[in-house]
């Protein structure tokens, strides 16, 4: 059985439901049908404030353990990337209003860290053409000790509960714990039910739903 009471997992599952929020919220506000193929602002701004929001949270609830993410704010603070500074800075207000330009920075740097015997691994936006595209990505954050995966947590926006793509929908959240099975529950529901999570047992791969 999950154990929600671990401040571990309270924190990941609460903290990739808010990143998952964020980047969502870009999707919706950003990519539209006159967005050109070459255009990858929107998600070039929902990847660095998805890890912005984690850096921040990360600073707060275990400030010791470094957060090895993708992103460094060295771009942004240049001339060239103020114009992409202050859309981040937008979106990242709409869940923490004590966001300013320099702090976001920071936030987003605390991803620049090595990693160590304990750490947190980001991935802001995993699947970088689903999103353009409005389909499917994910929010993905783990924390490692000893090499090892302890917990870890995708936030699907774009995915039911039954594994369907479902754009704008109640979107999923996934939750792995060593030693305590993997879930599922609502993104957006908080006051939803975890149902554990199995492998699959079809071996046809004709019978089996490639998303992408």
């Amino acid at each position: 059985m999950l154990n929600l009471d671990r401040p571990e997992t309270q924190f990941v599952i609460h903290i990739v439901r808010q990143a998952s929020r964020l980047v969502k919220l870009v999707q919706a506000e950003m990519i539209s049908p006159a967005l050109t193929k070459d255009d990858r602002s929107p998600v070039t701004v929902a990847d660095f404030a998805s890890q912005a929001l984690v850096g921040k949270a990360l600073a707060e609830n275990f400030p010791d353990d470094p957060l090895v993410g993708e992103e460094d704010s060295t771009d942004l603070r240049s001339p060239a990337g103020q114009l992409t500074l202050e859309q981040i800075s937008h979106f990242v207000s709409k869940f923490t209003p004590d966001a300013t330009p320099d702090k976001v920075c920071e936030w987003i740097d605390r991803g620049a860290e090595q990693p160590a015997a304990r750490f947190w691994t980001l991935d802001p936006i995993d699947g970088t053409k689903g999103f353009l595209r409005g389909d499917q990505y994910a929010v993905a954050l783990a924390l490692l000790v000893d090499g090892l995966v302890q917990v870890g947590v995708l936030g699907c926006p774009n995915l039911t509960k039954g594994y369907q793509s479902e754009v704008g929908g109640a979107g999923t959240l996934a939750v792995a714990v060593r030693g305590e099975g993997a879930w599922v529950t609502s993104l957006e529901s908080e006051s939803d039910t975890l149902r554990q999570a199995f492998v699959s047992n079809t071996a046809d791969p004709a019978q089996a739903r490639l998303l992408r």
